[in-house]
C-alpha cells in the first residue's frame, strides 16, 4: 500500500494490484474446482418396457480387421483393394444395409481409416463401430 508523506502534497498515481490479483486468485481456483463437476452428459433413468421385435430383422454386416491387418467380411477373409467391389455388391442387393466394423486395437488407424473411406465410397451410410465394454 502506498503512503503519502505530510510534506509532499503530490497526488500519488500508483494502481495497486495485489486486490486484483487476490481476485484473479480466488476466481482461477473457483473455476478449477468447479470444471471438473461440468460436463454434457445427461442421466436420464430409461422407463422399463415389454420387448418389441427389431424393425429390420436381417442382421447387419460384420466387416472386422484382426490384429495382423487381415480384413474379413462376415468371417470371409479379403483384402483393401476388392472391399469397395464387394461392399456396393452388397449394397446392390440390400440398399438399406448396415454394417458393424469392428477392428483389432493394435491395428494402425492408417488401416481402418482407408477401410472406412472404402465403406463411404460404397455408398453405405449406416455403419457403427464396435468397442469392447469395459463394464
Amino acid at each position: 500500500m502506498a503512503f503519502s508523506s505530510a510534506d509532499n502534497d503530490d497526488v500519488l498515481s500508483e494502481i495497486n494490484i495485489t486486490p486484483l490479483v487476490d481476485v484473479m486468485l480466488v476466481l482461477l481456483v473457483a473455476f478449477i474446482v468447479t470444471a471438473p463437476l461440468l460436463n454434457n452428459a445427461v442421466h436420464v433413468n430409461l422407463p422399463k418396457t415389454v420387448a418389441t421385435a427389431a424393425a429390420d430383422t436381417r442382421a447387419p454386416v460384420t466387416v472386422s480387421v484382426d490384429a495382423r491387418g487381415a480384413i474379413w467380411i462376415d468371417k470371409r477373409a479379403t483384402d483393401l483393394a476388392r472391399i469397395p467391389a464387394e461392399l456396393a455388391a452388397l449394397k446392390a442387393q440390400r440398399p438399406d444395409v448396415a454394417l458393424n466394423l469392428q477392428a483389432d486395437e493394435g491395428v494402425p488407424y492408417g488401416s481402418v481409416a482407408k477401410l472406412m473411406a472404402a465403406i463411404e465410397h460404397a455408398g453405405i451410410t449406416r455403419l457403427s463401430v464396435l468397442t469392447a465394454n469395459n463394464g
